[in-house]
């Protein structure tokens, strides 16, 4: 999905994408983008729920102006991982580690986009309130595109057959080989040190911010 977010103020105004079930316990991928005063940086929020369970956010700022253009985000979901992206770059990943007890999100998921109030929490903890004077807030969605395996049938998702499980020719650039096509399904090298590099830098700042309040 191409997204561009609301510009100028707005904070507590939360753009999202994101994937989810439809049941009690349900599974849940988020991409949330929480609104800021203008000038200010927003940030990007990613959680997993799995089995009706959240509390997994990580935060970070992206390394460009996202309301200025659009910037692609996607989410790779297969038997082995689950990976964020960011304009092709990996900003997270969780490894399907079922066998060491640990859980992993199994139940069919629609895509969902929206844009909601979340002044309570989404800006300074809450602090910041949006300000509606500068309603309407507008969200830009675009070039929406979609591969998946039919819910009904969860077992076909694992067919080695399929290009999300080989790992190569993820789209828009097939070259751009992000796994390695073996049976372990790890991750390239420099695609996981982008991913510490970014943690490193942005997660350190974000924490600097919340104990200065």
């Amino acid at each position: 999905m191409r997204i561009k977010l609301p510009n100028k103020d707005s904070a507590g105004i939360v753009t999202a994408y994101y994937l989810s079930s439809s049941t009690y316990n349900h599974d849940e991928l988020d991409f949330e983008f929480l609104g800021n005063k203008e000038g200010m940086p927003i940030t990007l929020q990613t959680n997993i729920y799995m089995n009706g369970q959240g509390n997994r956010e990580q935060k970070m700022y992206l390394w460009f102006d996202p309301t200025a253009d659009f910037h692609d985000y996607t989410i790779l979901w297969n038997p082995f991982q689950v990976v964020f992206f960011v304009d092709e770059k990996p900003i997270r990943v969780l490894k399907n580690q079922t066998g060491k007890g640990l859980e992993f999100p199994s139940q069919p998921m629609k895509v969902i986009a929206s844009l909601w109030n979340g002044e309570s929490w989404a800006t300074d903890g809450g602090h910041t309130k949006t300000n509606w004077t500068h309603a309407p807030f507008t969200a830009h969605f675009q070039g929406f595109d979609v591969a998946g395996c039919v819910g009904s049938n969860m077992n076909s998702c694992s067919y080695s057959s399929l290009w999300w499980n080989k790992g190569e020719g993820f789209p828009p650039h097939p070259q751009s080989v992000l796994f390695m096509v073996n049976s372990k399904k790890k991750m390239q090298i420099k695609e996981s040190m982008f991913i510490r590099k970014v943690h490193s830098c942005q997660i350190l700042l974000l924490l600097c911010q919340e104990l200065g309040r």
